[in-house]
């Protein structure tokens, strides 16, 4: 089975909506965390970064998404994007096509909301069934397939930190299988009043009080083959990814580093190949762990880091593929190396650590 590429990628962020408008931030290094309006975001948080004047009705529609969830209406939006820039051919093989999206946990406000409305109403079923689906994990994923016609493998990954990374690995596992030709592959992440209130109790240290983002990210993963036959460009080589867990914070600096050999060795490159780093920043009790395994496993000199959550926030489940988008939008640049080797990393307080590592397309692919 070949390699897969990444061909077309969209995105919704705080940059707004749109891979052009996601690439001019990143490469200018424009930060998109501004003040939170208290009365329409209510919470422990004072800044955050968030998709500006994203709303359900102007960019999904209005018909038939009275209840949808923010979430849901992020993923929507990436994947019908993606869909628009890559071209007839994905739309017009639906059956052939899979979707892997990642989340945290679905609408945390939608869960709470419905179990809140289940305690307040007279009687516990007392409740609008319309929002019930909202409360389910894969609620985004299955809507993406439904409202664009994809009828291939529909997959939701639940990670953390990592979901973009996992998603990545399992969207390879399903085209090695047979499963699908192609595969659209991200994550997506909201903000809420309550994701904001979970994040803030689950941090420690300096890490309490640093601002949330929200966004999605997709991309189109298929063979070089069908990229140039489909008249898109291949605009990196998908070359491995690697997990470990750790049993204690102490641990996860060495867990990353052995995940980095490994996928050299998987690829069979060496680390002074390594251009770029994208870590996800994971702070408080882990903040500079993916920094100091970087440097383990690729010397002290080591690649270009590429940093952006002073930029972005904290994506949490969006995290890694807002990161790999990052990475993508850097590649495109001219400067940089043809063939040059990018690497995605993360790590989470669940105890659990992993990257992903790219390869720039080379002049004739690009």
């Amino acid at each position: 089975m070949s390699a897969l590429v990444f061909s077309t990628w969209s995105t919704v962020s705080p940059y707004g909506v749109g891979s052009e408008a996601f690439r001019a931030g990143v490469r200018a290094g424009r930060s998109a965390i501004g003040a939170l309006d208290p009365a329409a975001w209510p919470g422990p948080f004072t800044e955050g970064a968030l998709v500006p004047g994203f709303s359900v009705a102007e960019h999904v529609g209005r018909k038939g998404t009275r209840t949808m969830d923010r979430v849901t209406a992020i993923a929507v939006t990436a994947v019908g994007l993606l869909l628009a820039d890559g071209g007839p051919e994905p739309a017009s093989r639906t059956e052939e096509t899979g979707l892997v999206l990642g989340t945290g946990s679905g609408s945390v406000q939608s869960i709470m909301n419905f179990t809140r409305d289940s305690l307040e109403g007279e009687r516990p079923y007392h409740v609008d069934p319309a929002r019930f689906p909202n409360t389910v994990m894969n609620r985004a994923a299955g809507q993406s397939a439904i409202w664009h016609g994809i009828k291939g493998p529909n997959t939701t990954i639940a990670g953390g930190r990592l979901t973009g990374l996992t998603a990545l690995s399992y969207a390879m596992r399903l085209h090695r299988g047979g499963h699908c030709a192609r595969v659209l592959c991200g994550a997506a992440e909201e903000y809420s009043e309550q994701r904001a209130w979970l994040e803030w109790h689950g941090r420690d240290g300096d890490d309490r009080t640093s601002p949330l983002g929200e966004g999605g990210a997709v991309f189109l993963l298929e063979t070089a083959q069908d990229a140039r036959a489909a008249g898109r460009r291949a605009r990196a080589h998908l070359l491995a990814t690697r997990f470990r867990a750790f049993a204690a914070p102490s641990d996860a600096r060495a867990a990353l580093a052995q995940c980095v050999r490994e996928a050299l060795e998987r690829a069979g490159a060496r680390a002074e190949d390594v251009y770029l780093a994208a870590p996800a920043e994971t702070g408080g009790i882990l903040a500079g762990t993916e920094e100091a395994a970087i440097g383990d496993a690729l010397g002290p000199a080591g690649p270009r880091l590429l940093k952006n959550r002073a930029l972005l926030g904290d994506a949490s489940a969006a995290t890694a593929s807002l990161k790999l988008a990052a990475v993508l939008s850097v590649l495109d640049d001219e400067e940089t190396p043809p063939g040059a080797l990018a690497l995605v990393t993360a790590v989470d307080r669940d105890g659990t650590a992993g990257c992903a590592l790219l390869a720039a397309a080379t002049n004739e692919e690009s």
